[in-house]
């Protein structure tokens, strides 16, 4: 799965990083409702992890919003207020499953597995191509022209970004925070590297390039002979 977890508390946010990591699933973090509900609407996650309290835009609001826009990832939220009134105003609210605080890791866990099964719109999003470059994100795998192509993590997300805004110019901001999940300095060469590590990987010893510089904007992967 792809989770973004919306926590405040960056402790308890890095803990299901690092729980949902070991579990082998893939995960972003956002920590407050505005950066939550931006990184949500970009779309590509499987499970939505919502906390009810949050700076700038609540838990609730977030999902709301969300749903306005027709947006269906299944959403489950966190909350230290688990009475009754509590869960049904957090599902009407558009919350697919709500669980009180504090809770046990291989709940969450499960839960947010069935919510993955049940298959939201993003849910069939697991399979890229662009030209003869193909990416499982089930399967974490990448091939071009049939020849398997390793990338570290960071790569991985990388491409998976890029080819999910194929044909479309994608600028460094968006990058740094989407695929780093930081807001560095837009001066860092960081992109720079990993971009050219990658366009080695999957452009060398291939026809057409397909990964593109586009000069004072950003990148954009395409196939050029169409």
């Amino acid at each position: 799965m792809r989770l973004l977890v919306v926590e405040d508390d960056r402790d308890a946010a890095e803990y299901l990083r690092k729980a949902f990591h070991e579990a082998g699933h893939v995960v972003d973090i956002a920590g407050d409702g505005e950066d939550g509900l931006a990184h949500a609407l970009d779309g590509g996650y499987d499970v939505l992890i919502v906390d009810r309290m949050l700076p700038r835009r609540d838990g609730l609001s977030l999902i709301s919003e969300m749903r306005a826009r027709g947006d269906k990832t299944p959403a489950l939220i966190l909350s230290a207020l688990g009475q009754v009134d509590d869960r049904v105003t957090g599902l009407r609210a558009g919350g697919d499953d709500y669980l009180p605080k504090p809770y046990a890791f291989s709940e969450l866990l499960a839960r947010a597995e069935a919510l993955a099964r049940r298959g939201g719109p993003n849910a069939a999003e697991t399979f890229y191509r662009v030209a003869d470059l193909e990416l499982d994100r089930l399967a974490h795998r990448v091939t071009r022209a049939g020849q398997e192509i390793v990338l570290q993590p960071r790569e991985f997300r990388l491409l998976e970004y890029l080819m999910r805004h194929a044909g479309q110019v994608v600028t460094r901001t968006m990058l740094l925070e989407n695929v780093w999940d930081y807001h560095f300095d837009p001066q860092t060469n960081v992109i720079d590297v990993h971009v050219s590590r990658l366009r080695s990987k999957i452009d060398k010893g291939f026809e057409p390039p397909l990964l593109h510089t586009v000069r004072g904007a950003g990148y954009i992967i395409r196939d050029i002979a169409r």
